[in-house]
Parts: structure tokens; sequence; C-alpha cells
């Protein structure tokens, strides 16, 4: 500070400078200065006003202004005594000191003050804009220029529809446009209108409204009396081939699961403090409803047998290695979950293709069984007469006829009346009102390559060796051609010969004809050479082409030719009885499908008969004689 001092006093050393007025004159005037550079010249004169100097500091005696300057650098208002002339550059030399420590204070004080100004002020910035982060966090929450471009994307395609599709306009809405399920909806009606409401297990071919039958009856019995669902009762539909979990249940869309903190990840507020997220499944969702599951019968087998659990308990329960029942900080519906488990009370529907004894005997005994029958012809050519009109498209007279010989299937004969209608209207762009022609039809079946389901009907006549037997495959019915053919041979070398594809059970059946033929005629079949055919090469499983193979064998060998419009199922014994047989009802379907007038069966698969049975007379025997009287 000295420094600064000697420059603003032109470099002069007191001690060296000359003890003359004049010269001490200038180094007051300059110390003058420096104060009132230091204190400003208003703030100088008011505290030099202050402390009473002001007189002594505008004086023309130089004792009396070093006198005054003595008095404002001490700030002590006491001192008042006029220096010496010889006192005056000791004096100097005090007041000098006292104003270097002065400045240098100040100096220090206003870098300190600079350092902590900018320091301030870094602080208060990074305050700020952390103060405006959390902000723009609570105020614009996840959203970015980024998910806001890709909302907006989904908005837009939320704007963009292609209507909706042919089979959400053709599916069926009420009862009464389930077509040719008449007995099996009056039967699931009746199980679902009523406080006590069964789990029911639906069997029919495809494409027969199984899935429809169920989604109209829960809508349906909403409003009987006597029901037990609610207006707003779910109807919770799945595919029973599409049902995937894990065994260790961290997956599980049917039943539901626990996602845990680690493994699976729980949502955040809830994985930080270490609580597992329960995930309630499709049965929880169906409480109160119904649980269709389509292909019931291709499920898990453990999935199922959990499934069958949840049927008894009506709840689901969840558990995990990380809930803590005592942790205050669960919610209370984790912990409610935890503790008493999901609802889950449901009516479970399911439906399958399969034969019944292909699915679990523990499933089956839970629930009351409905059967689907195929859909006749003229249930097809109903169907498409709806859907022509929910499409509204005028069809030319033959056209239902015409759909009806080459599918089976309500929702393939759909299919190919929307085909045809697309293909009309492509057609014809500008006409307001579409034909379906048969020529439209034609043309969808050639490019689906579609055969006709029945390539021939029967034609009433008599033939020797040759006769009409029935067979089942799944749900389906369809009338087997057998034929006999017998040559005279060697005493006792003669030969029989069978289908090998036909299998072992229709090979016996040779064997049990040769003993009732013997009894019948006394004729030995071993005298001669027998072939037996079943054309198409087809497989018979069971013993129900017996009587039928009887019957073609005794018309060859006796000549007598046998009515071929007429068709037999049913076993046959040693002793020439007829012994009953299953696929009743599926096998006079595959008759009449073919336009059979007579169809013989065992006497006591009479009770198989479905009711309203028409266009197609049924017979039953109990013995190869009374067959014979039907069939020659």
């Amino acid at each position: 500070m000295k420094g600064i001092l000697t420059k603003w006093l032109n470099h002069k050393n007191i001690g060296d400078r000359l003890h003359d007025e004049e010269e001490w004159s200038r180094e007051v005037e300059t110390l003058y200065v420096l104060l009132s550079n230091y204190h400003g010249t208003d703030k100088l004169v008011l505290k030099a006003s202050k402390l009473g100097a002001l007189k002594l500091m505008r004086s023309d005696e130089l004792v009396e202004r070093v006198a005054g300057l003595r008095q404002i650098v001490s700030d002590d208002p006491t001192v008042q005594i006029i220096p010496k002339m010889q006192e005056i550059p000791q004096l100097l030399d005090q007041i000098e000191e006292q104003i270097a420590e002065l400045i240098a204070r100040r100096s220090v004080e206003e870098r300190l003050e600079r350092v902590v100004a900018e320091k301030m002020q870094e602080r208060h910035e990074d305050y700020v804009k952390d103060i405006k982060i959390q902000v723009l966090q609570e105020t614009s929450g996840p959203e970015n220029a980024q998910t806001l471009k890709k909302l907006a994307v989904l908005e837009k395609m939320k704007t963009i529809s292609l209507k909706r599709s042919a089979f959400d306009v053709l599916r069926p809405q009420i009862v009464e446009e389930i077509i040719g399920q008449e007995s099996a909806m009056q039967s699931l009606l009746a199980k679902l209108a009523t406080p006590y409401p069964q789990h029911i297990l639906m069997y029919g071919p495809p494409g027969v409204g199984k899935t429809s039958a169920a989604r109209v009856a829960l809508k349906a019995v909403k409003d009987h009396p006597h029901s037990p669902f609610a207006k707003a009762a779910p109807f919770i539909e799945v595919n029973g081939t599409t049902l995937r979990w894990d065994p260790r249940d961290s997956t599980n869309p049917l039943l539901g699961s626990v996602h845990d903190p680690i493994y699976q990840g729980a949502k955040h507020d809830l994985a930080d403090t270490g609580i597992p997220e329960p995930k309630m499944g499709l049965v929880s969702e169906a409480h109160g409803g119904i649980l269709f599951i389509d292909e019931i019968g291709e499920m898990d087998p453990l999935l199922l047998n959990k499934l069958l659990k949840v049927l008894e308990d009506k709840r689901v329960s969840f558990d995990s290695s990380y809930y803590d029942p005592s942790d205050p900080h669960v919610p209370l519906w984790i912990k409610t979950l935890f503790d008493e488990g999901a609802p889950a009370d449901f009516v479970l529907v399911g439906a399958t293709t399969r034969d019944p004894a292909e699915l679990n005997p523990a499933l089956r005994s839970r629930c009351s069984e409905i059967f689907f029958v195929p859909l006749e012809p003229g249930d097809v050519q109903s169907i498409i007469l709806q859907a022509a009109q929910k499409l509204e498209v005028d069809l030319e007279d033959n056209v239902p006829e015409l759909i009806s010989e080459y599918v089976i299937e309500g929702r393939k004969a759909n299919s190919i009346l929307t085909d045809a209608y697309g293909l009309a209207r492509y057609r014809n762009p500008d006409q307001e009102n579409i034909r379906v022609t048969s020529n439209d039809v034609y043309e969808v079946l050639r490019s689906a390559r579609l055969t006709p389901y029945i390539f021939r009907k029967v034609q009433p006549g008599l033939e020797i060796g040759r006769i009409l037997g029935l067979g089942v495959s799944g749900f389906l019915g369809s009338v087997l051609e057998i034929e006999a053919i017998t040559f005279a041979g060697r005493d006792g070398k003669g030969t029989s010969r069978f289908n090998e594809t036909a299998g072992s059970m229709a090979r016996d059946a040779v064997f049990n004809a040769a003993a009732v033929i013997r009894d019948l005629t006394g004729e030995d079949l071993h005298n001669y050479d027998v072939h037996v055919n079943v054309i198409g090469g087809a497989k018979i499983d069971g013993p129900s082409a017996g009587l039928a193979t009887t019957l073609a064998i005794y018309s060859a060998l006796k000549k007598q030719p046998l009515r071929q419009d007429v068709a037999v199922t049913g076993e046959i014994s040693i002793q020439g009885k007829v012994k009953p047989v299953g696929g009743i009802y599926e096998k006079i379907f595959g008759a009449k499908q073919v336009e059979v007038r007579k169809v013989l069966i065992p006497l006591e698969n009479m009770a198989d008969i479905p009711q309203g049975l028409h266009g197609i007379e049924v017979v039953g025997v109990s013995t190869i004689e009374e067959a014979m009287k039907h069939v020659f």
C-alpha cells in the first residue's frame, strides 16, 4: 500500500522530503484527495462536519489542516490539539499509514465482495436452473417433442378407418340368428338363465356357431328375471391354444401373476420400497360374467388343473417371498390381494372340436356338456340368406344351394358369399344395387380351390355285393361304400381279403360274417375266395361296419341285389344279433347329406335319434334277419 501512496506522492520518500511548508502543503493536499476518493467528496464533508473538523479542513493554516486531517483519519472528535510545525513530518507519516490501511482494507473488502458476489451468482444460477427443471418436470410430465410426435401419429391413425369387417356385420346378435342349433341353444340358455348357472363344455365341428352362441346367450339371459348375471356382466374370450404361462407363475395371463421388484420389475413407486405387485388375470376380469375359452381341449394340462382349482375356490391366491404383511408401506389393495386373494366367481364356457373322451375327466365332471350338430344344407342356405340381408345384396335363386354343396360351416359359407359380393362390387362399381350371381360364386370357388363337399348323392336302385355303411370322423358322419365279391374256390382252401388300410376291426368283421352266413345258409366261406373292399381307403376303427360287411358278402354269395338308397350301421355278433354302436347322430347326418332314404341302426340305439328328425327314415333292427327285410 505504501507503493500506491508513493506513486500518488510522485515517488518521494517522506523522510527525504524537504521540511518546508510548501512541500508539506502539497502532501496534505494529496492526502485530502485520497480521503476524498476513499469516502467520496460529499461523505468526506459530512464526516468532517460530524467530527467538528470541517473548519480545520478548510483552513488556510497548514497546521490546522493537518489537525483536521488527523481528526478525520482517526475518526475521533476529541483529538483537537493543533500540532506544532516540527511535529508535522512525523504526523504526516502516521496519517499516511492510517490512510494506507484504510485503502488496503477497502481493496481487500472489495475483492472479497466481488468473489462472494460471483459465487452467489453462480449458486443462484444453479439454484434457479434446478428450480426450473423441477417445475418443468412437475408441469409438463413425461412428454417431450418425440413423445408428442408419436402421440400425434396415433391420433391421426384413429381418424382413419376401414369401417367394420364383414364378419362383424354378419356375426349373430340375437338368439334367432343362431341357425341349425336350436336344441343346443335351448340347452345353453337353460343352463345359464337360472339362479344356479353351470359351467359348460360345448362340443361340435368348427364354424357352426359355438362362440357366437355363448356370446348371444349371455346377452339374452341378462334380461331373464332369475338370471344371476348383471347388465354389466363381462364376456371374456380367449383361445386355449394361445394361453402361454410360466410354471414359476411370473407370467400367467389367465390366472394372474406377481411382479416382484427384481425379476420382472414392479411399478417404480413399489420397486423403490421392494414391494411386489400382483397382476390380476382373465379369471378376475370375468368375475360376475362368463369366461369363454375356445379350443379348451388344447390347453396345457397343468394350467387347466390350476383353472379347476380356481373354479372351486372362486378366488385366485397370490404369493411372493418379497411380500411382508407387517410392512407399513404396502398399499392396502396389495395387502388385500395377498391376504384374501382376487375374486374370480364366473361361469366357464369351453368350446372344443375334440371328442369328449379326449378331454380331462376332472374338467368334464365339473361341467355340463352340450353338443352342437353339423349344419345341414338347408341350414347353410338359411345362413346365406340371412347374410345377404345384412349385406343388403340380392342373390340369384340358386346361389344359396350352390354354396351349400361346397361347405358345411356357417363361417366358411359367409366367407364365400362375402368374396362373391366383393367380386360383384368390383365389377360394377357404379351400380347401387349389387346382385350376386352363380358365376360370381363359381369364380370364388375356383380361386379358393374348393370342391363339392358331397361328390355324388345316392341313386335309388339295386346292386349285387354293394352296400352303404356309415362312419364317423370327429363330429361329422360319412357314408362308406362297401363292396364284396365271391368266387368258388377249392374246397376248404378259399381265402378272404380285406383292405389293409381299413384296420384290424374291419377284418375281424369278415370272420364274424362267415359264422353268421354259415348259420343262415349252410355255406362255408372257406370254400370261396372272398374279397371285401372299402372304396376310398377309409379306415374303420370300430366294429360298426360288421352288419354292412355281412350283408355285402351275403349279397355277393347269393347274388341277391341290395337297395342302394339304404345305409346300415351296427356290430354283428356270431349269433347274428345287431349290437349297439356310437356316433348315431353323426352317422344319420352323413346319410342325410347324400340323400339316403332309410338308415338301419341297432334297436338299442333308437334312443340316440335326435328329436325333430325329418327327411330320412330310421329303423331299428336287432337281428340280421330283420335287416335283410329292409335291404333286399
